[in-house]
């Protein structure tokens, strides 16, 4: 099995004390490659760091909507910088989040709309987060286009994945599908076109239904492809082979 976690935060502290055990069990579970989004800015030397030190992790450098508090203006010029010097796989994670209480709806957008823009200028697609404003990013993406990227932990309607789609973005799903109860959303995995479907933990958080209420790990990721084979009555040999094969394209990991 050769399987890509395209969105996993390997480099937060939660990790410390076994960050080798894990990569080693994932490894053994068939996840040979891993995609580290950063979020703020006093993260990214340490998440270049982790990836330059492990030929299967690569770098996603952005600003999370969700840590407005802690961006800066100059954290742009910043990031512009490690863009060129760096070439990392991706610009994210970033987005909106219009879920969090009273969001700065404004500047979430700001910060999206020069994030889109640097992918734009380096060609580079995007790792999104969205909470309750797909309509919001469609727009943006619409008036900014980029390369394409990913809509991660997908939760919205079939009609706003195929405009993703459209756009030249996949969906992500993870451990949400482990869960029975997630009838929405395992009922949109089984109706999406598998070439536009890439797996993902995003672990620590949003863990697998066997790990419920434990930390989330990359090393679960087979339990998510096992899911999206069930939803889809698939044989799981087939749905990694095509999840891996749309992340190696969008990343150009071949």
């Amino acid at each position: 099995m050769d399987l890509i976690d395209t969105h996993c935060h390997l480099d937060d502290p939660v990790f410390d004390a076994d960050r080798e055990q894990v990569l080693a069990r994932c490894r053994q579970n068939g996840v040979q490659r891993i995609v580290v989004p950063g979020v703020t800015a006093d993260s990214w030397s340490r998440l270049l760091a982790l990836c330059e030190a492990d030929a299967g992790l690569y770098p996603a450098l952005g600003m999370h909507p969700m840590y407005l508090e802690a961006h800066k203006p100059e954290h742009l010029d910043q990031l512009a910088s490690l863009l060129e010097e760096n070439r990392p796989v991706a610009i994210g994670e970033i987005g909106l989040d219009y879920y969090i209480e009273n969001p700065d709806q404004r500047n979430q957008e700001s910060l999206l709309r020069a994030q889109l823009d640097f992918a734009r200028h380096t060609d580079l697609p995007v790792l999104l987060h969205c909470r309750k404003a797909h309509d919001r990013i469609l727009k943006a993406l619409r008036e900014i286009p980029v390369r394409g990227g990913i809509a991660h932990a997908f939760n919205g309607s079939l009609q706003q994945a195929h405009q993703y789609i459209e756009l030249g973005f996949k969906l992500g799903f993870g451990g949400m599908l482990t869960y029975e109860r997630s009838n929405k959303l395992r009922k949109l995995a089984r109706e999406l076109p598998l070439e536009a479907i890439v797996l993902e933990t995003d672990a620590p958080d949003m863990t697998v239904a066997s790990h419920h209420g434990e930390r989330n790990s990359p090393e679960y990721l087979p339990e998510c492809l096992a899911a999206l084979a069930e939803v889809r009555n698939v044989d799981p040999a087939e749905v990694a082979r095509q999840t891996t094969a749309n992340a190696e394209a969008l990343f150009g990991l071949h």
